[in-house]
């Protein structure tokens, strides 16, 4: 979806505000844009998406009655405009300053200690995504690294199934990294909460120690994530699978991209070889 398409679904979706002069302010799986007050969101046109937004505005309901800073919706379901997913949401203030590690672990840690909602979070399918990723590679990879990632995701999801966790398994934020919190002037604020799942909640620890070691976040960073949640998911014998699982998916996620970028190959063709070299300390680069 381009932002072309993004602008005739809003134009078509008949918002309580006008729509001239909407301002985009991402467009990756969503089209994101300003329109006054609201903050507008138009999904692919995939028929998943549609539940996976009614989700969503489930999700921001059930925390808001929770009480735990997040985003808000200002309409209860999504919209369906043209076969693509529509929700809409109050816009929040700008953010006074960016969001650190220690911020969204404070966030974590009220998420993982509410009881269940009342609906069902999917799992966290973390390589879920891995051979669709790997299609859409096509021949810009080497087919024997889309084959070694293969084997690696079969491998994880086998030894993920069988791990015992440390902490009661939950609700998770899915995608927890410091992008998705905005630093109000009231405080720190959970956003994006599409990813939320029911799963082991060492999922949303595993991420920022992946960025300590792969995307260069300081260990000052780290430990303060640490201190603020109040554990380490270093210690715990299964960090080393989901860490595994992680790399293998963020490895084929950059894999879709290489055909039309050449920095996208570059870069997909680092993390593997790092991979295939059993070097946890060469340094990946967001992309």
């Amino acid at each position: 979806m381009d932002e072309a398409r993004a602008r005739d679904v809003l134009d078509a979706a008949e918002l309580p505000v006008p729509v001239n002069g909407a301002r985009l302010l991402a467009l990756g799986e969503n089209a994101v844009f300003a329109v006054g007050d609201l903050v507008v969101k138009v999904g692919r046109d995939a028929p998943e998406l549609f539940d996976r937004a009614g989700r969503e505005l489930a999700v921001a309901a059930w925390l808001e009655r929770a009480g735990v800073p997040a985003v808000r919706a200002a309409e209860p379901e999504a919209r369906l405009v043209d076969g693509h997913p529509v929700t809409l949401w109050h816009r929040l203030p700008e953010a006074v300053r960016a969001a650190e590690p220690r911020d969204l672990a404070g966030l974590l840690r009220l998420v993982h200690e509410l009881d269940p909602p009342s609906f069902a979070l999917p799992r966290r399918e973390l390589l879920g995504g891995v051979e669709r990723w790997l299609r859409l590679a096509g021949d810009a990879i080497d087919p024997a690294d889309a084959d070694y990632l293969r084997e690696r995701r079969d491998g994880f999801a086998a030894a993920a199934a069988a791990l015992t966790p440390r902490l009661a398994p939950g609700a998770i934020h899915g995608d927890a990294l410091p992008r998705n919190v905005l630093v109000g002037p009231d405080g720190p604020v959970l956003v994006d909460l599409e990813t939320f799942s029911s799963d082991l909640r060492e999922h949303d620890l595993v991420v920022m120690a992946l960025s300590r070691d792969r995307y260069g976040l300081s260990p000052e960073a780290y430990d303060g994530f640490v201190d603020v949640y109040g554990w380490d998911v270093r210690e715990w014998e299964g960090c080393a699978v989901l860490r595994g699982a992680r790399e293998t998916a963020s490895c084929a996620w950059v894999a879709q991209h290489a055909g039309s970028n050449p920095k996208a190959l570059a870069e997909f063709r680092r993390r593997v070889a790092s991979l295939r070299d059993g070097d946890e300390a060469v340094r990946w680069y967001p992309f």
